[in-house]
Protein backbone atom coordinates (compact mmCIF):
# COMPACT_ATOMS: atom_id res chain seq x y z
CA UNK A 1 0.00 0.00 0.00
CA UNK A 2 1.54 3.33 -0.65
CA UNK A 3 2.71 5.74 1.68
CA UNK A 4 -0.07 9.13 1.32
CA UNK A 5 1.07 12.60 2.40
CA UNK A 6 -1.77 15.23 2.86
CA UNK A 7 -0.09 18.68 1.76
CA UNK A 8 -2.21 21.84 3.01
CA UNK A 9 -2.03 25.41 4.76
CA UNK A 10 -3.62 28.18 4.33
CA UNK A 11 -4.22 30.20 1.25
CA UNK A 12 -1.16 31.87 0.15
CA UNK A 13 0.95 30.34 2.68
CA UNK A 14 3.26 28.92 -0.26
CA UNK A 15 1.78 25.50 -0.13
CA UNK A 16 2.25 25.29 -4.60
CA UNK A 17 5.96 26.09 -3.43
CA UNK A 18 6.24 23.36 -1.34
CA UNK A 19 4.26 21.19 -3.92
CA UNK A 20 6.56 22.00 -6.98
CA UNK A 21 9.43 21.04 -4.63
CA UNK A 22 7.71 17.49 -4.30
CA UNK A 23 7.04 17.47 -7.89
CA UNK A 24 10.94 17.73 -8.26
CA UNK A 25 12.23 15.45 -6.00
CA UNK A 26 9.65 12.96 -8.53
CA UNK A 27 7.24 12.59 -6.10
CA UNK A 28 3.35 12.20 -7.73
CA UNK A 29 1.13 15.31 -6.61
CA UNK A 30 -2.26 14.97 -7.11
CA UNK A 31 -3.54 19.01 -6.61
CA UNK A 32 -7.29 19.38 -5.67
CA UNK A 33 -7.41 22.69 -7.13
CA UNK A 34 -6.25 21.06 -10.85
CA UNK A 35 -9.17 18.22 -10.08
CA UNK A 36 -11.49 21.16 -9.30
CA UNK A 37 -11.02 22.37 -12.34
CA UNK A 38 -11.17 20.10 -14.31
CA UNK A 39 -14.65 18.88 -13.21
CA UNK A 40 -16.16 22.20 -13.41
CA UNK A 41 -15.11 22.51 -17.61
CA UNK A 42 -18.05 23.07 -20.07
CA UNK A 43 -19.67 19.60 -21.00
CA UNK A 44 -18.63 18.05 -17.41
CA UNK A 45 -22.11 17.14 -15.23
CA UNK A 46 -20.83 19.69 -11.93
CA UNK A 47 -20.22 22.53 -15.36
CA UNK A 48 -24.45 21.94 -15.58
CA UNK A 49 -25.14 21.96 -12.44
CA UNK A 50 -23.02 24.95 -11.27
CA UNK A 51 -25.01 27.21 -14.23
CA UNK A 52 -28.01 26.13 -12.91
CA UNK A 53 -27.57 26.83 -9.64
CA UNK A 54 -25.93 30.02 -10.15
CA UNK A 55 -27.42 31.07 -13.53
CA UNK A 56 -25.63 31.61 -16.89
CA UNK A 57 -24.52 35.47 -15.24
CA UNK A 58 -21.19 33.52 -13.99
CA UNK A 59 -20.10 32.48 -17.74
CA UNK A 60 -17.39 34.27 -19.45
CA UNK A 61 -18.33 35.10 -22.89
CA UNK A 62 -16.41 31.43 -24.27
CA UNK A 63 -18.78 29.34 -21.97
CA UNK A 64 -16.30 28.74 -19.47
CA UNK A 65 -17.44 29.28 -15.80
CA UNK A 66 -15.61 32.91 -14.69
CA UNK A 67 -14.46 31.79 -11.56
CA UNK A 68 -13.36 35.66 -10.23
CA UNK A 69 -17.24 36.20 -10.58
CA UNK A 70 -18.23 33.01 -9.05
CA UNK A 71 -15.63 33.42 -6.26
CA UNK A 72 -17.42 36.95 -5.36
CA UNK A 73 -20.23 35.23 -4.74
CA UNK A 74 -19.19 32.21 -2.27
CA UNK A 75 -16.91 33.88 -0.47
CA UNK A 76 -19.35 36.17 0.84
CA UNK A 77 -21.96 34.00 1.39
CA UNK A 78 -21.67 30.74 3.30
CA UNK A 79 -24.94 29.78 2.06
CA UNK A 80 -24.15 29.76 -1.34
CA UNK A 81 -20.55 28.15 -0.57
CA UNK A 82 -22.52 24.95 0.85
CA UNK A 83 -24.35 24.79 -2.62
CA UNK A 84 -21.32 25.09 -4.80
CA UNK A 85 -19.08 23.02 -2.84
CA UNK A 86 -21.98 20.04 -2.72
CA UNK A 87 -21.81 20.12 -6.79
CA UNK A 88 -18.20 20.02 -6.89
CA UNK A 89 -16.41 18.21 -3.74
CA UNK A 90 -17.56 14.52 -4.92
CA UNK A 91 -16.96 15.38 -8.34
CA UNK A 92 -13.29 15.98 -7.05
CA UNK A 93 -12.82 13.43 -4.56
CA UNK A 94 -13.71 10.89 -7.25
CA UNK A 95 -11.13 12.10 -9.54
CA UNK A 96 -8.47 12.33 -7.17
CA UNK A 97 -9.18 8.95 -5.58
CA UNK A 98 -8.72 7.97 -9.47
CA UNK A 99 -5.42 9.10 -10.13
CA UNK A 100 -4.08 7.75 -7.04
CA UNK A 101 -5.25 4.16 -8.03
CA UNK A 102 -3.42 5.28 -11.31
CA UNK A 103 -0.09 6.09 -9.85
CA UNK A 104 -0.31 3.54 -7.23
CA UNK A 105 -0.68 0.95 -10.27
CA UNK A 106 2.24 2.15 -12.22
CA UNK A 107 4.32 2.01 -8.77
CA UNK A 108 4.31 4.33 -7.13
CA UNK A 109 5.44 3.81 -3.50
CA UNK A 110 4.59 7.41 -1.79
CA UNK A 111 1.49 9.61 -3.46
CA UNK A 112 1.31 13.59 -2.18
CA UNK A 113 -2.53 15.01 -1.94
CA UNK A 114 -2.49 18.78 -2.03
CA UNK A 115 -5.77 19.77 -0.38
CA UNK A 116 -6.03 23.17 0.45
CA UNK A 117 -8.94 22.08 2.34
CA UNK A 118 -7.77 19.29 4.20
CA UNK A 119 -9.20 19.54 7.43
CA UNK A 120 -12.04 21.62 6.63
CA UNK A 121 -12.97 18.84 4.36
CA UNK A 122 -12.67 16.04 6.81
CA UNK A 123 -10.70 14.45 4.63
CA UNK A 124 -7.45 13.80 6.89
CA UNK A 125 -8.31 9.83 7.20
CA UNK A 126 -7.33 9.50 2.97
CA UNK A 127 -3.89 10.40 4.32
CA UNK A 128 -0.91 8.36 6.29
CA UNK A 129 0.53 12.20 7.47
CA UNK A 130 -0.50 15.61 6.98
CA UNK A 131 2.13 18.41 5.99
CA UNK A 132 0.87 21.47 6.91
CA UNK A 133 2.56 25.05 5.32
CA UNK A 134 2.57 28.06 7.38
CA UNK A 135 2.98 31.54 7.65
CA UNK A 136 2.34 34.09 10.31
CA UNK A 137 -1.15 36.19 9.65
CA UNK A 138 0.51 39.47 8.81
CA UNK A 139 2.52 37.60 5.93
CA UNK A 140 -0.25 35.39 4.50
CA UNK A 141 -2.34 39.03 4.18
CA UNK A 142 0.40 40.68 2.85
CA UNK A 143 1.23 37.89 -0.03
CA UNK A 144 -2.41 37.29 -0.67
CA UNK A 145 -3.49 40.77 -1.39
CA UNK A 146 0.02 41.40 -3.69
CA UNK A 147 -0.84 37.55 -5.23
CA UNK A 148 -4.33 38.60 -6.51
CA UNK A 149 -5.26 42.34 -6.16
CA UNK A 150 -7.15 41.91 -3.84
CA UNK A 151 -8.26 44.71 -0.74
CA UNK A 152 -7.97 43.49 2.72
CA UNK A 153 -11.21 43.15 3.15
CA UNK A 154 -11.90 40.70 -0.34
CA UNK A 155 -8.35 39.07 1.44
CA UNK A 156 -9.56 38.76 4.65
CA UNK A 157 -13.03 37.11 3.35
CA UNK A 158 -10.80 34.48 1.47
CA UNK A 159 -8.44 33.87 4.20
CA UNK A 160 -11.82 33.86 7.12
CA UNK A 161 -13.41 31.33 5.56
CA UNK A 162 -10.81 28.57 5.81
CA UNK A 163 -9.24 26.75 9.44
CA UNK A 164 -7.06 29.35 11.28
CA UNK A 165 -3.56 28.45 10.55
CA UNK A 166 -2.60 27.80 14.37
CA UNK A 167 -5.58 25.05 14.11
CA UNK A 168 -3.97 23.58 11.52
CA UNK A 169 -0.32 23.25 13.10
CA UNK A 170 -2.08 21.92 15.79
CA UNK A 171 -3.40 19.10 13.86
CA UNK A 172 -0.67 18.51 11.79
CA UNK A 173 2.24 15.71 11.73
CA UNK A 174 5.05 18.40 10.47
CA UNK A 175 4.53 21.82 9.58
CA UNK A 176 7.06 23.72 7.51
CA UNK A 177 7.53 27.56 7.79
CA UNK A 178 7.70 29.58 5.46
CA UNK A 179 8.37 33.11 6.64
CA UNK A 180 11.62 32.51 5.48
CA UNK A 181 13.24 31.94 1.95
CA UNK A 182 12.93 29.35 -0.12
CA UNK A 183 16.07 27.29 0.97
CA UNK A 184 15.18 27.15 4.22
CA UNK A 185 11.70 25.54 3.20
CA UNK A 186 13.59 22.87 0.42
CA UNK A 187 15.78 21.96 3.66
CA UNK A 188 12.72 21.82 6.17
CA UNK A 189 10.63 19.74 3.85
CA UNK A 190 13.73 17.29 2.75
CA UNK A 191 14.29 16.58 6.49
CA UNK A 192 10.71 15.99 6.82
CA UNK A 193 10.53 13.33 3.93
CA UNK A 194 13.84 11.54 4.81
CA UNK A 195 12.27 11.11 8.59
CA UNK A 196 9.24 9.46 7.00
CA UNK A 197 11.27 7.83 4.59
CA UNK A 198 9.05 9.38 1.62
CA UNK A 199 11.27 9.34 -1.05
CA UNK A 200 13.00 6.11 -0.31
CA UNK A 201 9.69 3.84 -0.81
Amino acid sequence: MAFTIGLTGGIASGKSTVSAMMRELGLPVIDADEAARAVVRPGEESYRQIVAAFGPGILRADGEIDRAKLGAIVFNDEQQRKVLNAIVHPAVRKKMLAEKEAHIRSGAKTVVLDIPLLFESGLTHWVDKVLVVYVDDDVQLRRLMARNGFTEEEALARIRSQWPMAEKVKRADAVIDNNGTIEETRRQLLAILHQWDALGK
